[in-house]
């Protein structure tokens, strides 16, 4: 996969018109759809869940990103890879067996992630680092869009590119949260690969526009 991909978050969509905002991704320089997911247990909010992820798999053109951001993960992977989650992200605070959730993701044909709260180290991520296609690192706490980007992130990122390569993982950086024009070329100068921007993109009068932006 290239670098540089933009993600953007359809929880900041018009859920009114959904399907037109995801039409307008497909025509976008989005690369990836991404997706939030919350329980109301893990994070302090609920967002969608199936029925939802049904109407997205009927009208996505692009490559799916799920980030589940709920307890008990590994019950739920199977049905949103069946719902056409071409990448499921689980939160390491989340997984009793981490290594066994992500096994199961790979196991069935899609890719796996690991997410990493904002307080929590890039270092216990030491023992899963060459088994992942993916880090994301929360650069807001999880639970509700449109907060301050938190500024150790940029540690978090070289911490994280470090990990990367001293165990010659090919695993992608994910940074989610606050990341908009001012942030996002330092962010991928960082070591980034993708970054997801909900409020950034969707807020706007040029969403498409927007995108190209955040791309340069």
């Amino acid at each position: 996969m290239k670098t540089k991909l933009i993600a953007p978050s359809l929880l900041s969509a018009d859920f009114g018109n959904l399907q037109r905002d995801i039409e307008m991704l497909n025509n976008s320089q989005a690369d990836w759809l991404h997706i939030d997911v919350m329980d109301g247990r893990f994070v302090p909010n609920i967002s969608f869940g199936f029925p939802v992820m049904k109407t997205i798999q009927q009208h996505a053109k692009k490559f799916v990103d799920v980030h589940l951001m709920i307890v008990e993960p590994e019950k739920y992977v199977e049905e949103f890879i069946d719902y056409g989650a071409d990448l499921v992200s689980v939160h390491y605070e989340a997984c009793t067996h981490l290594h066994r959730t992500i096994n199961l993701i790979q196991s069935k044909g899609a890719k796996a992630g690991v997410v990493l709260n904002p307080s929590t180290p890039v270092l216990m991520l030491e023992d899963i680092i060459a088994d992942v296609d993916l880090v994301l690192l929360m650069s807001v706490n999880p639970g509700f869009g449109g907060q301050k980007f938190i500024e150790n992130t940029y540690k978090k990122i070289a911490e994280t590119k470090d990990l990367i390569l001293s165990n010659n993982s090919t695993a992608l950086i994910e940074v989610d949260g606050g990341v908009n024009l001012d942030n996002a070329s330092k962010l991928f100068e960082a070591g980034a690969d993708v970054l997801v921007a909900g409020n950034a993109v969707f807020s706007t009068e040029n969403p498409e526009r927007t995108i190209e932006l955040l791309k340069i």
